[in-house]
């Protein structure tokens, strides 16, 4: 019996030292198959155009991945059409995040593919506590009421605002005082009080405006696509860049600045 349990407990031990072994070899299987897989893109750059509204949330997007793989991301932020001359005039660039779908049929030739990240949603906005007491888009034909647009043909939101006007009947009764480039010089001409009201993107609302609550707008909700273009040749860093839009840190991040994420 003592030569019995002598035996067990030596196959016992070998038993265990043999686990040991084999774990150790499965461990540095899984941790090369973890290296061959998670490539390094130190060095490598990519170039993407982005609608100038867009600035803040793709700005953290690209430093974060860059952050985490080294690769560079150059970005140009413009309008619409500011980025339609670019792209058709230099035959260059990786991505281009636009404002709508609407504004990559004239550069469809140049898309490859593409995806939708967020929704862009237009909205009325006031200055705060509307002194005004603008209710919907009509009132933004009553007397003494100034109005800053974005330009009807070369931005997004400009578009947007055209349309729905004339689809009220009202587009040639607003005082339009200004019409602006961007976003983000839309969101400033109420902050500086040179305007009554604007339409604009929810996410570009200024601090001290407030959006309208009305839903006539509802009908011109767009969504953001990312549109890989023919002219990249970085097929490896744009194919990382791309499934990295796709990840929850990033749709946080659009959450952040008031986008609504795509399910």
């Amino acid at each position: 019996m003592k030569r019995r349990g002598k035996w067990l407990a030596i196959l016992l031990v070998m038993g265990t030292l043999l686990g040991l072994v084999s774990g150790c070899g499965s461990n540095s299987s899984q941790a090369e198959e973890k290296v061959e897989t998670t490539k390094s893109l130190d060095g490598q750059t990519l170039f993407v155009y982005c609608g100038a509204g867009m600035t803040k949330p793709f700005g953290e997007i690209a430093d974060q991945f860059k952050a985490e793989t080294g690769c560079d991301i150059q970005v140009v932020y413009a309008n619409a059409a500011q980025i339609q001359n670019q792209i058709q005039t230099t035959g260059e660039g990786d991505l281009f995040i636009a404002g709508s779908a609407d504004e990559l049929k004239p550069v469809q030739d140049k898309v490859s593919e593409s995806i939708d990240l967020v929704k862009h949603i237009p909205v009325l906005a006031v200055k705060s506590g509307n002194p005004l007491g603008i209710t919907g888009l009509n009132d933004l034909t009553g007397a003494g009421v100034e109005v800053v647009l974005g330009d009807g043909e070369a931005t997004p939101i400009g578009k947007i605002a055209n349309k729905a006007l004339t689809d009220l009947g009202i587009l040639n009764n607003v005082n339009v005082v200004a019409r602006a480039a961007t976003a983000p010089e839309i969101a400033n001409a109420l902050s500086v009080d040179e305007c009554n009201a604007i339409i604009i993107w929810k996410e570009n609302v200024p601090a001290n405006a407030e959006i309208v609550n009305t839903p006539d707008l509802n009908a011109y909700v767009k969504t953001v696509p990312a549109a890989k273009l023919s002219s990249s040749a970085n097929t490896e860093a744009l194919a990382a860049f791309m499934t990295y839009l796709d990840s929850d840190p990033v749709k946080t991040i659009w959450e952040k600045n008031g986008y609504e994420v795509l399910n």
